[in-house]
């Protein structure tokens, strides 16, 4: 029986990549995301290479979420996998410039959306037991301030402590719970981060070699097919160009 694979914001990045590199691994897929013209695009893509169930889905909505996991059809419904990869980022200016419904957006979906798909598959990963994997895409944001990270920063920090936490209560299902701290990647994160700017999203990645969607793709593979007696509690990835700077001091004049 394939395994399967639960993955939210299927519809560009890492959710998208990891679609294809677990098709491609031979697992069977339920991809989520709200850009239904783009998740029929990679269901028609993936379709040959092995099963695919598609959901047009908000993760903010939570009865939405609950309906979507109620309604899966039997072949995709003992779930092996779930890749929490919806989220965003958004208004990278200094807290008080950013408008309130920018922290809103980030907070419902980066927290309540990830609280609410995990909520609603617990029962389902209980089920399959040993060796399910709940891969919460979290940021080194979470970990490492920098400006303009505010709320941003705050929610991968609750991915973080939640996934920890998870272990804690999981504890003797067999259910694993790892959070993966990405660090600069080339997605689409900047274009809607900047509100589509795109000189703002190339300058970022000029003249430097950051990670890609394929190299977090391999990571959640390989965190979901570890033997079933290992846990990895949190995986922090940075490009070998990336590292911390000097803490930063106002002074005088």
């Amino acid at each position: 029986m394939k395994r399967v694979a639960f993955i939210t914001g299927a519809t560009s990045g890492f959710g998208r990549t990891a679609a294809r590199r677990f098709a491609e691994a031979g697992w069977s897929l339920v991809l989520c995301g709200r850009r239904e013209e783009r998740l029929k695009q990679l269901e028609e893509e993936l379709v040959a290479t092995t099963p695919v169930h598609c959901v047009a889905l908000d993760v903010r909505d939570a009865e939405a979420v609950s309906q979507a996991v109620k309604a899966l059809p039997e072949a995709f419904n003992r779930v092996n996998a779930l890749i929490n990869n919806a989220g965003l980022a958004l208004a990278p200016e200094p807290a008080q410039r950013v408008a309130l419904k920018d922290w809103h957006t980030m907070i419902d979906t980066n927290v309540t959306g990830l609280v609410n798909v995990t909520h609603a598959l617990l029962p389902t990963l209980i089920e399959t037991g040993q060796g399910a994997s709940i891969i919460n895409v979290g940021s080194i944001a979470g970990h490492w301030p920098y400006p303009g990270s505010h709320v941003y920063g705050a929610s991968k920090a609750f991915v973080k402590q939640f996934s920890y936490n998870l272990r804690c209560d999981l504890l003797g299902t067999g259910v694993r719970v790892t959070d993966l701290a990405p660090g600069l990647a080339e997605t689409e994160f900047t274009l809607v981060r900047t509100g589509g700017d795109q000189a703002a999203s190339d300058a970022l990645y000029h003249d430097t070699t950051p990670l890609s969607p394929a190299d977090i793709a391999e990571q959640m593979l390989y965190i979901a097919t570890l033997p079933a007696h290992i846990n990895i509690n949190r995986l922090e990835v940075m490009p070998t160009r990336q590292a911390w700077s000097a803490f930063a001091i106002d002074r005088d004049g």
